[in-house]
């Protein structure tokens, strides 16, 4: 499906100036966490902007070079460079990146690395202290600390889907923050910084790290993160309140199909442009970014009832999606 309009004013952190080399941050829960945070550098071989290297941060979460970082900072690159906490080198290669999260896995060309315990994001509460490490604007191993702001927002990848549950802090975060570790009082791993609002001050945005180790465990076993697709392009639209009392529909929007791609599940479940989605398996749906949540976890292969509106008939389908190319 495509989504609707997105929403402005919101900044991924990066690529900003290479950083140099990242050294360990002063505070206990610095000591714990540092070691694991190292710069990200992203360039170019050959053609325009060639040398020229975008930066960020990333964190080890595994001995083995493992690296989380965001998607946007390593977008487009031909070669990765990654600064350790000790000053070295080392190369590394992308192994899967989910633009939908903005989340990225890079394997570090080294071992017996530290890696950061990851926490629980679930687990946190609005005025928690939680602190950031990155490389801010090309200044190494930054710790900026601050509070929950508040939990459960929403924010809109640059695909177009919205990221669910997103951890708003007042922490001040900088082009180079991006890809950086969000940590606990203890330490522990709890979300992904990604980004700020153009012109706002202490509004900050970090993924969570319990969509991180989904989306980890997405890109290391399969090499991506498999979705659901339809194949029909919808939108938001108010539905008749005389209609909705007549056929018992307590919604007052639903989606609009304006679309259906030919030989998609959708077209082979018989929906039709003018249909008006008002629930998948039974859950009132009012914008296509509802039929995504309700589809983020369902099996791919296994069928789902939707109900529509055609015209002023109610309209029961099973729809069975398939794999986004």
């Amino acid at each position: 499906m495509i989504e609707e309009g997105r929403r402005g004013a919101l900044l991924t952190l990066g690529p900003e100036a290479a950083p140099g080399p990242p050294g360990a941050g002063s505070g206990s829960v610095a000591e714990v966490a540092g070691p694991a945070v190292v710069g990200v550098a992203a360039g170019r071989l050959d053609g325009p902007g060639a040398g020229r290297a975008g930066a960020g941060s990333g964190v080890i979460i595994a001995p083995d070079g493992y690296v989380l970082t965001n998607s946007h900072v390593v977008e487009g690159a031909e070669r990765l460079e990654l600064t350790l906490p000790d000053g070295r080198s080392l190369g590394g290669r992308l192994l899967g990146s989910d633009p939908a999260t903005d989340l990225a896995v890079v394997r570090a060309d080294a071992a017996d690395l530290p890696p950061a315990t990851l926490g629980d994001s679930a687990a946190l509460r609005v005025g928690q202290l939680v602190v950031a490490i990155g490389n801010p604007l090309g200044f190494q191993s930054t710790v900026s600390a601050g509070v929950v702001s508040a939990l459960g927002r929403s924010l809109r990848s640059r695909t177009g889907r919205l990221i669910e549950n997103i951890i708003q802090t007042d922490i001040a975060l900088n082009p180079g923050n991006s890809g950086g570790p969000l940590v606990d009082s203890r330490g522990r791993v709890v979300g992904i910084n990604t980004a700020i609002i153009a012109m706002a001050q202490g509004i900050s945005f970090s993924i969570p790290v319990n969509t991180a180790k989904w989306v980890v465990a997405q890109l290391l076993t399969v090499g991506r993160v498999r979705r659901n697709y339809l194949g029909f392009v919808g939108q938001r639209r108010p539905v008749d309140r005389r209609l909705a009392r007549a056929r018992g529909l307590a919604t007052e929007a639903a989606v609009e199909i304006v679309a259906v791609e030919p030989a998609s599940p959708a077209a082979a479940a018989g929906l039709r442009e003018g249909d008006i989605v008002v629930a998948v398996e039974g859950r009132p749906v009012t914008s296509v970014d509802d039929v995504h949540r309700l589809l983020t976890e369902w099996p791919i292969g296994r069928p789902v009832r939707l109900t529509a509106l055609r015209r002023t008939e109610i309209v029961e389908t099973t729809v069975t999606p398939a794999e986004a190319p």
